[in-house]
């Protein structure tokens, strides 16, 4: 009987332990099942998150600046990058600038001079409407802003954090127009800063984006470089043409090879020019810089489409060069898609497509009736004879290459 009695009260113990351990779970998970507490978000909080959606890495914040000058109606843009753009990014225009009234709520979040009611985006023809730009950047980095007004004597600089001017603008010398500098990128925002790429890599991605605006407003002159450094990695002249610019930033090789391109669609309301690479032109990576009422956008469905009819001319696994300019009505377009406006949706979007593919099929079929291939010169000494059998190299002992036996063989 101690036995089983003995047992019995080992039973009872098991027993009334797991009770505790259901109860304590039972409540724990209760607890878990409660309502959190909604809080309102601090400004500052909100205003860093809104900012990691707009400037993405210092090309998003190179792109929404330059934006802002050609808004300015800007003739001349120079731009200087440190470290890919993340110690030192500033650029400097000849706009219009700022008034001195204005620089107070300059870097404050949804302060624009493009629009001033929702409706206005239906005819907004400007790149910037949101007044989200220089908010973002003043709250993920340091902001100097010098301006000036042509009916202003002199400048005035403005130091900007998390949006707010830290003190009134002093009057500074300064040319008209305005200089942003824009240092320490992301310096409160670690994560971000070590997601970013290298420098070299992040200062390629800014000079491209450069590139591209600089092919389509050609009548503007850019001019990017490494800080510290003479030569400019672009570097395109005022009133220029498409085709210079193009040849300037993409070299010779595409440039001679273009085909320009014009159509009107009046059934779907939209107008196309540009510039696409003929069959006798290819590359391993598809070059497409697209501009949407002057705006730079992406278009996977048109870049898909465009490189399938390219398919017919250029050999395997080769891509073409493109770029092209599209104007529709601006109540047919709707760029309030995306924080950094590279996406934008417009009406008849698969018929417009289908319309451009069969405006640079025509195009191509048109320029292919013949097919020019480049051929070198043999040097002196080097024989040629009529065989099947094609010879290597010969080589000297540094593993230089002498000379070059081409054998041809005539059919």
């Amino acid at each position: 009987m101690s036995v089983t009695g003995h047992h019995y009260c080992r039973t009872s113990k098991t027993v009334s332990k797991s009770s505790v351990i259901f109860c304590v779970d039972y409540r724990h998970n209760m607890a878990e099942k409660q309502a959190g507490v909604i809080r309102k978000l601090d400004e500052v909080v909100v205003n860093r998150i809104a900012a990691g959606e707009v400037i993405q890495r210092p090309a998003n914040a190179l792109k929404e600046m330059m934006e802002n000058s050609l808004d300015a109606k800007s003739t001349s843009i120079h731009i200087v990058l440190k470290q890919g753009g993340m110690k030192l990014l500033q650029i400097q225009d000849n706009g219009t600038g700022v008034r001195k009234e204005d620089m107070e709520i300059l870097c404050e979040r949804f302060t624009t001079s493009k629009l001033e009611k929702f409706e206005d985006l239906n005819t907004v023809t400007t790149f910037g409407f949101r007044g989200e730009a220089l908010a973002s950047i003043s709250h993920v980095a340091h902001v100097t802003i010098t301006t000036r007004t042509g009916d202003s004597k002199c400048a005035y600089r403005g130091c900007y954090s998390d949006g707010k001017l830290k003190e009134p603008p002093k009057p500074c010398a300064g040319n008209v127009g305005t200089q942003i500098t824009v240092e320490d990128l992301f310096y409160n925002i670690l994560t971000r800063r070590k997601a970013l790429k290298n420098a070299s890599e992040e200062h390629a991605k800014s000079v491209d984006v450069v590139g591209r605006y600089a092919v389509h407003n050609c009548r503007v002159a850019f001019t990017v470089k490494k800080f510290g450094e003479c030569n400019a990695d672009v570097r395109t002249p005022q009133d220029s043409s498409h085709v210079d610019n193009i040849r300037s930033v993409y070299g010779v090789d595409v440039a001679k090879e273009l085909l320009e391109v014009s159509h009107v669609d009046e059934t779907l309301s939209f107008k196309l020019h540009g510039y696409i690479s003929n069959a006798n032109y290819s590359v391993r990576k598809f070059v497409f810089l697209l501009f949407i009422n002057n705006r730079l956008v992406d278009s996977s469905a048109m870049k898909k489409a465009i490189d399938f009819v390219y398919q017919a001319y250029l050999p395997k696994n080769s891509h073409p060069f493109l770029y092209l300019s599209l104007e529709i009505l601006p109540q047919n377009v709707d760029v309030n898609v995306h924080p950094t406006k590279h996406e934008v949706h417009f009406l008849h979007e698969d018929d417009i497509i289908g319309s451009i593919q069969k405006v640079i099929d025509t195009k191509l079929l048109g320029a292919n009736t013949s097919r020019i291939y480049y051929t070198q010169a043999l040097l002196p000494g080097v024989s040629s004879t009529l065989s099947t059998d094609t010879k290597k190299p010969s080589t000297s002992e540094s593993g230089k290459v002498l000379e070059i036996e081409i054998e041809t063989s005539l059919i």
